[in-house]
């Protein structure tokens, strides 16, 4: 063997090693975190969130607290003929900047133009929705660091001894439900914004129509709703993580712990 080849087996078994060492040590880290956010973080999280659905903000608002008057007036009717007509004046319009086609002929249509200006998000449920975001957010990464914890605990497959492994199986398919609810429930804040986005265009189109405002009073309450159960969720799935690891700590890091004293 040259001495060019020998060098390059050589650096390419130390660097080999290297990654290996790094991957060790991003498990031995991993681990340790795992376990300070389960027996420290928490119960520290669990009451923080008590804390937090016993403020005003939710205990003790009412479905008129978040309540927005939408920036859409009603336009006076036309009258024809001494009868009220029953078309809806035409909003003034504008035409906003289209693409160019090959030709050069301008293409889109022509979008309304609210007289009063542009309608406003529902603030009081956009304040309750950044504070619950991060929140979520965080138990999506928590249950993907217990999921990771417990997918490096399990052992080699063996024959025999696999209770232990069993209740690791069971608490992996727990938290895995958990991180799942938990990641839907952004889309469930995402798809109240475009509800709401679309009734509104209703109320602009057909300002006339009662309904469509309701409608827009109804979703607004719903998400409130929806934001203090989600909140209410997450408080609860904490807890029960936080017990099911507790009180199986022992097998989930020893899930093959050698019984034969009690045999004897």
């Amino acid at each position: 063997m040259s001495e060019s080849a020998s060098t390059a087996t050589t650096s390419a078994s130390s660097s080999a090693d290297d990654n290996a060492r790094k991957v060790q040590q991003y498990k031995d880290n991993l681990i340790n975190r795992a376990e300070t956010l389960i027996v420290k973080e928490f119960p520290e999280r669990i009451v923080r969130l008590n804390t937090l659905l016993e403020t005003p903000q939710f205990s003790e608002r009412s479905f008129t607290d978040v309540y927005q008057e939408l920036n859409i007036p009603i336009p006076e009717p036309i009258l024809m003929d001494g009868e009220i007509s029953s078309k809806r004046p035409r909003l003034s319009s504008v035409t906003p900047m289209s693409p160019v086609d090959g030709n050069g002929t301008g293409i889109g249509t022509k979008v309304h133009a609210l007289p009063s200006g542009r309608v406003e998000c529902n603030r009081p449920i956009g304040e309750l929705v950044c504070i619950v975001k991060p929140i979520i957010r965080a138990l999506v990464e928590d249950s993907n660091l217990l999921k990771m914890w417990i997918s490096f605990m399990i052992p080699k497959i063996e024959d025999g001894n696999n209770f232990g492994v069993s209740i690791q199986e069971d608490t992996l398919a727990e938290i895995q439900s958990v991180e799942t609810e938990a990641a839907a429930f952004f889309d469930q804040i995402s798809r109240y914004f475009v509800s709401r986005a679309k009734v509104v265009s209703k109320v602009a189109k057909y300002p006339h129509i009662e309904d469509y405002r309701r409608a827009v009073a109804e979703l607004d309450e719903k998400e409130y709703l929806s934001l203090w159960l989600v909140l209410s969720e997450i408080r609860n799935r904490y807890c029960s993580l936080h017990d099911i690891v507790i009180k199986n700590m022992e097998k989930l890091k020893k899930p093959r712990s050698s019984n034969t004293d009690s045999l004897y």
